[in-house]
């Protein structure tokens, strides 16, 4: 009887080993680019300020009434929009750039039916300027940062300022105060821990 040895083959399992590293570099390589798109997406919206879009992408990303409100000085209708009676703690960024603007807790009940403000969350948020469009003289409000129209501003408002920030709600975003860390404004939860010590002075203690 004659032996017959059976060559090895090494040339398969070289293939084998080569599929295996191919298919491993793919997998890291996948789970990698799908982190670095998630930390993308996560700086996109922690940036607070980012950068104003042009009109046509305005366009398709807003509502026909914030749109009308922030580009065209349109006003909304009062007592049916998303924040007059709004109560909750946080604050109230700009549509379009999520600019701060202004602080729950300078927010008060006009009864006018939009959201008003006794100030600005700081006072380079917002810019005035003279209105005197429908045969009234009034003083307008715009966002400094998307020069977007906010509303107007009126001194008939409550102690100390005594002024009345008239808003429109289309013109902004409202982020609660468990939201702020998540959403990029983390440097505003002091603000309201600081409020929450004032009127509890025993958990100090």
């Amino acid at each position: 009887m004659y032996s017959r040895h059976l060559p090895h083959k090494h040339g398969s399992h070289k293939t084998v080993w080569i599929a295996l590293i191919s298919a491993v570099v793919v997998i890291v390589g996948s789970i990698l680019f799908s982190y670095a798109q998630g930390q993308k997406k996560q700086a996109e919206k922690m940036n607070s300020t980012k950068a104003v879009p042009s009109d046509a992408e305005l366009r398709r990303q807003l509502s026909k009434d914030q749109y009308h409100v922030t580009r065209e000085c349109g006003t909304e209708t009062p007592f049916q929009n998303a924040y007059w009676d709004n109560h909750k703690p946080g604050i109230y960024v700009d549509i379009i750039t999520g600019e701060p603007l202004f602080s729950s807790s300078d927010k008060f009940d006009s009864g006018t039916g939009w959201p008003s403000f006794t100030k600005p969350i700081a006072n380079d948020k917002v810019t005035e300027k003279r209105d005197a469009s429908h045969g009234m003289e009034r003083t307008e409000v715009r966002s400094s940062k998307s020069d977007s129209h906010l509303g107007h501003v009126f001194d008939d408002g409550p102690a100390p300022t005594r002024q009345r920030y008239c808003v429109n709600s289309a013109a902004m975003r409202f982020i609660p105060v468990e939201k702020l860390k998540e959403e990029g404004y983390g440097e505003y939860v002091a603000l309201f821990q600081q409020q929450s010590a004032e009127f509890n002075p025993r958990s100090q203690e």
